[in-house]
């Protein structure tokens, strides 16, 4: 599909200005199709991953049918997932900047809904939402449909696969029949074309999702590999290039927490994210993730919706996915805002097949690498070593021991014994440091919040312990308020927990051979990468 320029849309001026100061010139694939259908009145099913720029494609149609004299919900967009109907929301926020008088409104759980309502009774057009939220305000009242002209499903597959449709179609019916339905999803499921058939009036079939990746600068690599062998082949990788912020995809909820375990005891600042999660527990580790707290996210597709960091270098593939289209979606998440990036496909057996369907889907060239051995990971390493200690010999004044190493020359050494001695007893120190650091003599970067420590204990949902347990032992033996305890991550086998760094090592020595709950304890340092 061939760009276009925002300016050939039958679109105001208003909305315009709005694009031209987002950055936008030309519109993307979705866009070009979905913005003249919606204009037009039509329903539709528009097929794009997140990143294609969907949220404008059906977003300035609304916002240019919307009647600013009415404040009355007009529009009405459900999204799957807290995070997404704030993206949605924020996204509206700023196309509308210069459309006087029109108003939107994301209501979710976890917040207020007396502060939704004051808003909803203060004059709302958009409203988007969760679909419990959303049905608990229609329940209320508070949410009136006599108005509502038009109704869009956002990430309608994702939708489908966390069971909401039975709160899609309730819904759905209790809005006048007199409306404009617009679907938009990643995949195009039959559940999906059963409910298009079922609520839309001679939908529009808007196909742009198989046309080749929308973030060219990723480099992306399989491995041929056994399946035991994903671990090492993901750790050595991760080893060798060393990314910032890495996601990590899996297919099930417990092969993110199986996988998310082993890295976290292998030292690598990681943490899980999935649908089993609630949504407290989600935001707080993207919050760590866009911080930087952890550098890795394990993932699964559903979870993942919504995540929007600039500064993903790499993605793996732990499992190709099960459906084709969802690759397209998962690399999506690096290589963004013009950065460069890395996607790494782990291939066990048959997955061969099904990674020439994903190559024929994206029109890509997928290229087949090895795993990197020791030697190519202390050879980068080594390489990044020599490159900081050039950066620092540029940028500091070594006169004075200028002079102490040609004293040294003049005696009995070479240069370069000496240089070779003095790289040796550095690198030693490093590791001496993360020795002492691994075993409670002094604390590192653990992986906590800023001004914490954390800590690991060998004891975890087996024991029947909960956080109340680990907040109690702690607190009684130490004397510390709990109110200073901070996050704690209970396992199968094992524990984190989050305590003041100053008050880290008090604890470490107290709770060393403690009991909790009955149970002998060890504990110490959480390992940091």
């Amino acid at each position: 599909m061939q760009k276009i320029k925002f300016n050939e849309l039958n679109v105001s001026d208003e909305i315009l200005k709005a694009v031209e100061e987002m950055g936008f010139e030309e519109t993307t694939p979705i866009q070009t199709n979905a913005i003249p259908a919606v204009l037009d009145g039509k329903d539709i099913v528009g097929q794009a991953q997140t990143g294609t720029g969907k949220t404008a494609a059906f977003g300035i149609p609304l916002l240019e049918e919307m009647d600013a004299e009415n404040k009355n919900p007009q529009a009405i967009i459900l999204c799957p997932t807290r995070e997404l109907a704030i993206q949605v929301s924020e996204e509206l926020k700023r196309l509308a900047k210069y459309k006087n008088r029109i108003y939107t409104l994301p209501v979710y759980g976890g917040q207020s809904i007396g502060r939704q309502i004051k808003a909803l009774n203060k004059g709302v057009q958009i409203v988007i939402g969760t679909p419990g939220r959303v049905m608990d305000h229609i329940r209320r009242g508070t949410l009136k449909l006599d108005n509502i002209d038009y109704f869009v499903l956002d990430e309608a597959d994702v939708m489908l696969d966390m069971g909401f449709i039975d709160d899609i179609e309730t819904i759905l019916r209790d809005i006048p029949e007199e409306r404009q339905t617009l679907f938009f999803s990643a995949t195009i499921p039959k559940s999906i074309k059963r409910l298009s058939k079922k609520y839309q009036k001679k939908s529009e079939f808007l196909r742009v999702a198989h046309e080749k990746l929308t973030v060219p600068s990723i480099d992306q690599y399989y491995y041929e590999i056994r399946r035991h062998d994903k671990l090492k082949a993901l750790t050595r990788i991760l080893d060798l290039s060393n990314p910032e912020l890495a996601i990590v995809f899996c297919n099930t909820r417990k092969m993110v927490d199986e996988l998310n375990i082993k890295l976290q005891a292998r030292g690598y600042l990681a943490d899980a994210i999935h649908g089993g999660l609630n949504q407290n527990q989600r935001d707080r580790v993207m919050g760590k993730f866009r911080n930087g707290i952890i550098e890795i996210l394990v993932a699964t597709d559903v979870a993942a919706r919504g995540i929007d960091v600039d500064d993903v270098e790499a993605v793996f593939n732990y499992d190709l996915p099960q459906d084709t289209d969802y690759y397209v979606h998962r690399i999506g998440r690096t290589g963004r805002a013009g950065k460069s990036g890395e996607a790494h496909n782990f291939v066990v057996g048959k997955d061969i097949y099904k990674l020439r369907d994903i190559q024929k889907f994206t029109q890509s060239k997928i290229k087949r690498s090895e795993i990197p051995s020791q030697s190519d990971i202390e050879a980068a390493q080594f390489e990044q070593f020599s490159d900081e200690l050039g950066t620092y010999m540029d940028s500091t004044d070594l006169g004075k021991y200028i002079e102490l190493i040609e004293d040294l020359i003049d005696e009995q050494y070479s240069a370069l014994e000496i240089a070779a001695a003095l790289m040796k007893k550095s690198m030693e120190r490093e590791d001496e440091e993360d020795q002492n650091e691994n075993s409670g003599q002094s604390f590192g970067d653990t992986g906590a919040e800023p001004g914490m420590v954390r800590l690991f204990i060998n004891i975890g949902k087996k024991d029947k312990v909960s956080p109340r347990h680990i907040v109690g032992a702690i607190a009684g033996e130490t004397g510390m308020p709990g109110g200073l305890i901070g996050a704690i991550d209970i396992y199968d086998n094992f524990t984190f927990v989050e305590v003041p760094r100053e008050k880290g090592h008090e604890v470490l020595q107290i709770m060393k051979d403690n009991y909790i709950k009955g149970t002998k304890i060890n504990i110490e340092a959480a390992r940091s990468k």
